[in-house]
């Protein structure tokens, strides 16, 4: 099972980032040539439900699933997991973390398994590829809402 490991440093408070990515997530897409949309089907607490559609321009497809976030406010900590759709196995944590330098070291940490029968090697590896740009693309993307939504 792949594992992808993401990480950004975002030039603002990782509280704020935290707060941002958790009651905001749905305007990811607005930043992201990656992310097609994000549907809050759920918010009770710190538990959410979501629904992600993601693109893969290479196959002129779209991957969907439905994830569950726990968020810790305590550690600024996002445990998620696939309660259905496209992937067998699809889960991990997001971590903001306060930077030695100020602002924030954004994380993360993602194990999946994406079981299609006859898939190749060259196929495995493409999609581990998109798995790792889409990943980077929701840093990137959270790092572009802050920009329009927090003062630095």
């Amino acid at each position: 099972m792949p594992t992808i490991e993401s990480a950004l440093h975002i030039n603002h408070d990782p509280q704020q980032l935290f707060g941002l990515a958790r009651d905001r997530v749905e305007r990811l897409p607005e930043f992201s040539e990656e992310i097609e949309s994000v549907t809050i089907l759920e918010r009770e607490g710190p538990r959410s439900v979501s629904r992600w559609v993601a693109k893969i321009k290479e196959f002129n497809r779209t991957v969907e699933w439905t994830e569950e976030d726990e968020w810790d406010e305590s550690t600024r900590v996002c445990t998620f997991r696939q309660r259905e759709g496209d992937f067998t196995r699809y889960e991990g944590v997001w971590r903001f973390e306060a930077a030695a330098g100020g602002g924030a070291d954004v994380s993360i940490v993602l194990d999946y398994e994406y079981n299609v029968p006859l898939i190749g090697a060259l196929i495995q590896g493409l999609l581990k590829r998109k798995v790792q740009e889409n990943c980077d693309g929701t840093l990137k993307a959270l790092e572009g809402l802050a920009e329009a939504e927090l003062k630095p």
